[in-house]
């Protein structure tokens, strides 16, 4: 069966993945585009952090592998700190339409958000989870009409950004390597699609809103609309905002005057470790540099930093139970999850035993249709 179709239902939307790594200005186009009814895409999933649990799991060949990885996905949605509203998944059901496709975590997670926006009867749906960009290769075996929205913005306030967010590092070092990393991926992406991509600097919508929006709706293949540029109008926008500090300023115009709020918040080490490792990318992109770049990175740096980060991170837990209850048991109800689904796995791992592939019986789909 093909990509583009699901038992009951016609063309699917046109699938889409926004990269190459969050801090990037993302939630603020998302919600932009979010205005238009023909687009659809939700609070992401962030799959990779499930990515390292993936081999626990076995031969995804064996139906039981399958339904409890079916299974696991649907709880990160339902442990997910920001919920898809008015769409509850059954897992039984979810591995039932899938069993006789390919066989993929990307394929559960992305069957999700198509039905997603099935439901808003959107054209497009997006894909916010930007780390997503080291599989991308995976995901357009199994979509190959994928398209991409590469969001570049300046690696010293990005990193400067990711410092402080408890989603990343807790140093320089770290997340400036993070930001190579990406880039380095979305490069891949770039040279083996050249005409799925469009690239976007982050600063071009802070000080072209309009054109740069005008330019990606067209890209996506969708209206652009006036209310995009007034981001107040987006309830999604208001809740998160209130949610965490990291998206404090979502429900705001974006202020132009913190493109280079980053020299407040770097030393001049930083900088000169940032462009020391992005130098490249910040002349393709027109950054203009500030240092020499000249930092000798030895192993021991980054064994130090590691050191570094990780104390930092036990701060910052510490630091956001005190500062902002609700984001702190929302974020660590997703930890724990993902915690006891390793644990669990660990335990579980060769229990079903290797060199049998064992097929479930087949359940009557029409039984899951509710049609009261």
């Amino acid at each position: 069966m093909s990509s583009n179709h699901h038992p009951g239902h016609g063309a699917r939307p046109r699938p889409v993945m926004m990269i190459p790594l969050r801090r990037c200005g993302s939630h603020a186009l998302r919600l932009r585009l979010n205005l238009s009814q023909q687009f659809y895409s939700p609070y992401p999933l962030h799959l990779v952090d499930m990515m390292p649990l993936l081999p626990l799991y076995g031969d995804l060949r064996d139906d039981r592998a399958y339904f409890r990885l079916v299974v696991d996905v649907v709880g990160l949605a339902a442990a997910s700190m920001v919920k898809w509203p008015g769409i509850v998944f059954d897992p039984v059901e979810v591995f039932e339409s899938l069993r006789g496709q390919p066989r993929s975590i990307h394929r559960v997670a992305w069957e999700l958000l198509l039905r997603a926006g099935e439901r808003r009867q959107a054209q497009v749906v997006m894909d916010k989870s930007l780390d997503s960009v080291h599989y991308a290769d995976d995901i357009v075996r199994l979509y190959p009409d994928m398209l991409f929205l590469n969001v570049v913005r300046d690696p010293r306030a990005q990193v400067a950004s990711m410092n402080r967010a408890i989603i990343h590092d807790f140093d320089t070092l770290l997340n400036a390597r993070t930001w190579l990393a990406a880039h380095a991926a979305a490069d891949h992406v770039v040279q083996r699609y050249p005409r799925r991509v469009l690239t976007i600097r982050y600063e071009d919508f802070l000080s072209r809103q309009q054109e740069t929006l005008e330019t990606v709706c067209d890209f996506l293949g969708i209206d652009f609309l006036p209310q995009m540029l007034d981001v107040a109008a987006s309830a999604e926008a208001r809740q998160i905002a209130q949610l965490s500090s990291l998206w404090s300023a979502n429900c705001y115009a974006p202020i132009a005057t913190n493109i280079d709020k980053f020299r407040r918040q770097l030393s001049d080490d930083d900088i000169n470790l940032i462009e020391t490792l992005t130098g490249p990318y910040m002349d393709r992109y027109g950054y203009a540099r500030l240092s020499r770049g000249d930092v000798n990175i030895t192993p021991a740096l980054i064994e130090l930093a590691g050191m570094r980060s990780a104390q930092g991170r036990e701060r910052a837990w510490h630091a956001l139970e005190q500062d902002n209850f609700r984001d702190y048991v929302l974020r660590r109800c997703r930890a724990d999850y993902l915690a006891q689904l390793h644990a669990r796995l660990s335990q579980a791992s060769g229990a079903l035993g290797s060199s049998t592939i064992v097929t479930l019986d087949q359940l009557d789909q029409g039984a899951f249709v509710v049609s009261d």
